[in-house]
């Protein structure tokens, strides 16, 4: 149920990935009025628009009125923070559109106007998304941390056994900002498909022991054993003696 795509240059990382949502899109709509779709910051906003948009055959074929777009976790700091996910899909995709005049997305954030600074309200926060997330996404789109941590789920984490919330919220997040929410097993385990995006050399001792025969529990390692569907895209940096098969999408 795991498949690893290989490339040797990131461009070429970013355009299956593109292919690999369009392909899923396309399926999904065929049946269904919306395609639903959960993301997440780092890197991954980068090679959205490389792939998404800067790539015009790729462009022309993404829906993106049918769009649903949730993330999979937040940073709890306003929309327009350097910090937001959100602010970053924002400043690599929706601004792009914008600017091409192109029809938006329809896109779930968290409600800012219960930011505080004392971090009083962040479990209604991680409450009231719960609510607006769908039973089930169509694809979340993931990365990969150095130290294996995927959404706002650590290595050791007390949330990596949460069952009873879809939404979690997290104050000691090893990686700052502390303050965040994120989405919990049970959601990953419910989705359609899942992909992550992993490049650079820097990467692949942390892949050796995701896919290492020796079960390291890391929170990637974890999701790779859910069931689901899952594809990674990586550089050939990423993989370099990494103990795992490869091919193309």
């Amino acid at each position: 149920m795991v498949k690893v795509f290989a490339y040797d240059d990131s461009a070429d990382v970013a355009n299956s990935v593109a292919q690999y949502i369009i392909k899923i899109q396309d399926e999904v709509l065929a049946s269904a009025p919306t395609f639903k779709l959960a993301v997440s910051g780092g890197s991954l906003g980068k090679v959205l628009k490389r792939g998404l948009i800067e790539n015009d055959e790729n462009q022309a074929k993404i829906q993106w009125g049918k769009w649903e777009v949730y993330f999979s976790d937040e940073r709890l700091v306003p929309l327009d923070h350097e910090d937001s996910n959100y602010g970053l899909f924002n400043e690599m995709v929706l601004s792009t559109l914008k600017a091409k005049a192109l029809t938006l997305p329809k896109v779930y954030t968290i409600d800012e106007s219960l930011l505080k600074e004392d971090g009083s309200k962040d479990v209604e926060i991680a409450e009231a998304y719960s609510k607006i997330l769908p039973a089930k996404l169509d694809l979340i789109l993931l990365g990969c941390g150095p130290d294996g941590h995927t959404c706002s789920l650590f290595p050791g984490h007390e949330l990596l056994k949460e069952r009873s919330k879809t939404i979690a919220n997290i104050t000691n997040s090893p990686k700052p900002p502390p303050r965040r929410i994120t989405f919990t097993f049970p959601v990953l385990e419910a989705a359609s498909s899942i992909c992550f995006v992993a490049e650079g050399a820097g990467k692949a001792p942390i892949l050796t022991q995701i896919f290492s025969e020796a079960k390291s529990g890391l929170p990637c390692e974890l999701v790779n054993a859910t069931g689901v569907p899952t594809a990674w895209f990586v550089d050939t940096a990423a993989v370099k003696g990494v103990p795992v098969t490869v091919s193309k999408f």
